[in-house]
């Protein structure tokens, strides 16, 4: 019997451990291109979120930290998001302007 309980502590503390380590991907409501798509077609998705592909990261731009992604995407934000190109991130758009053609995106990161 103290064998079985030590087994069955062992396997609680195992399962424990290993639900606490495992690390959950944020799921989003856009992909990059989905987002610019949805954008050129005049939808508001202030308040969805987008798993943004950093094409470019733009480190302290003239509009702030820009990371470039698509075709005309440009997340924007005052504080470092400590990304680099190809590193991917989910973001929740909180406002979106249209500045010659390319949008302007202010996001908090998720």
């Amino acid at each position: 019997m103290k064998k079985l309980s030590a087994f069955l502590l062992a396997m609680v503390v195992v399962v424990t451990l290993v639900g606490c380590n495992s690390k959950k991907e944020a799921t989003a409501d856009y992909t990059t291109a989905e987002a610019e798509t949805a954008l050129n077609d005049g939808k508001d998705l202030v308040g969805k979120t987008v798993k943004v592909k950093v094409d470019t990261f733009i480190e302290d731009g003239p509009l702030g930290h820009t990371i470039q992604a698509g075709d005309h995407l440009n997340f924007i934000s005052s504080k470092n998001p400590k990304v680099k190109d190809g590193d991917e991130l989910v973001v929740k758009i909180t406002k979106v302007e249209d500045m010659l053609g390319s949008f302007i995106i202010s996001y908090d990161k998720q």
